[in-house]
């Protein structure tokens, strides 16, 4: 064979060879995904930890945040009422480290995304095909503005929410406002910033007080501790096996009057100077649906 024939050979077969892996690229592009976001609705309606409507208890006071971000630590589909936590569909588990003693949510690697931005991201194929009736996610940071009010000034916070079982926090910064924290946190950690003024707090929320909805606890409760909130498709979520589009999933969270406090001043405003201490941060609810 002629040299230049083998030369024309071997150039007709690796641009064979580059057509193969173009076509496998787009095959690999192609591939449908489920997509899952966040939403965060101040309208929603708002429930206790039975999936019930709720009202402020006697003394306390709530506003609804304006949410910046959010983190979960797990997300599960259940097919039915009675299917136990960890029994579904288990699309997403956060890192964990032993670091801090006990097992806690690595907060260093925790994903933290906006409201709309894309949090779960993984090929349909992977999602066992079945009919799912309930969505069920684990949440563990929230970042929101608040307001606050002090010596008859009302002032815009930032405010860092740990809802998680367990966190171990190295360190994280609201602003310019870092904290050092090397260590685990329980549920209900919170610090803040005052907007624009050299000013920050932290705390813990009393054991066993933040709201966790799950209106399905009578047959398949949650540990205490955890923030799985749960929330039902107002249609069945059937997956088939041979979907050839992207399915998103998107999680409506209720913050209405999510962030709540127990009233030193009957004022309906948030004082920290005179008081006045975070009682409840979890959200109130969740709606998911899918397109």
């Amino acid at each position: 064979m002629k040299k230049n024939t083998v030369a024309v050979f071997v150039a007709l077969f690796g641009v064979g060879l580059g057509c193969v892996s173009c076509d496998s690229d787009e095959r690999a592009a192609a591939e449908p995904m489920l997509i899952v976001k966040f939403r965060f609705d101040e309208n929603q309606t708002r429930l206790n930890n039975l999936g019930q409507l709720s009202v402020l208890a006697p003394g306390n006071a709530a506003q609804s945040p304006d949410f910046n971000s959010i983190s979960a630590h797990y997300l599960e589909l259940s097919p039915t009422a009675t299917t136990q936590l960890g029994e579904g569909t288990i699309l997403y588990r956060g890192a964990e480290t032993n670091q801090g003693g006990s097992t806690a949510i690595d907060f260093s690697e925790a994903k933290i995304v906006n409201e709309g931005e894309v949090f779960l991201k993984i090929p349909l194929r992977e999602v066992i095909a079945g009919s799912y009736s309930w969505a069920r996610v684990s949440l563990s940071y929230q970042n929101y503005r608040v307001n606050v009010f002090h010596d008859q000034v009302d002032y815009m916070a930032t405010l860092a929410s740990f809802v998680g079982f367990n966190t171990f926090i190295a360190s994280h910064s609201l602003g310019n406002n870092f904290f050092d924290v090397n260590a685990n946190r329980a549920q209900g950690y919170w610090a803040f910033a005052l907007n624009g003024f050299p000013y920050s707090s932290s705390g813990q929320t009393p054991p066993g007080t933040i709201t966790v909805p799950n209106p399905m606890s009578a047959t398949s409760p949650i540990p205490n501790g955890s923030c799985v909130v749960t929330g039902r498709f107002s249609d069945d979520f059937i997956i088939t096996g041979n979907e050839t589009e992207d399915v998103v999933i998107t999680l409506s969270l209720s913050v209405n009057k999510s962030f709540e406090w127990q009233e030193v001043n009957v004022d309906g405003k948030f004082e920290p100077s005179a008081g006045e201490s975070v009682i409840d941060m979890g959200l109130r609810g969740l709606i998911p649906s899918f397109q």
